[in-house]
């Protein structure tokens, strides 16, 4: 990816008049994490947001923020979505599933 594709990937998640520093569009930009709910980090090896997706969950972790931080090696962005034939991504769901099941009191199957 070249500085082009980053902006074009920018204006399809945000508009540009957009407040690209503003936090809640992009959590690392915050200055203080302290005091947000528990959160579940995933991220791919082979993925050009994972060094952004281990910063966070560490700085979670840092902010005393309970965190699930599951690195997958290997694995490719939105490799969840091939839950059928990836046995990661099988995983990752799974993985998913039982930290909800647990955000929301239920009790694993």
């Amino acid at each position: 990816m070249d500085t082009a594709d980053v902006i074009w990937l920018m204006d399809l998640y945000l508009p540009p008049t957009v407040d690209r520093d503003d936090p809640r569009a992009f959590p690392l930009r915050a200055l203080d994490l302290q005091g947000l709910p528990p959160a579940m980090v995933i991220t791919a090896e082979y993925d050009s947001l994972r060094d952004d997706g281990d910063l966070y969950a560490a700085r979670l972790q840092n902010a005393g923020v309970p965190v699930i931080w599951a690195p997958y090696d290997g694995m490719i962005h939105n490799f969840p979505l091939d839950y059928e034939v990836l046995t990661q991504g099988e995983k990752a769901v799974e993985a998913i599933a039982s930290a909800l099941r647990s955000a929301f009191g239920l009790h694993n199957r």
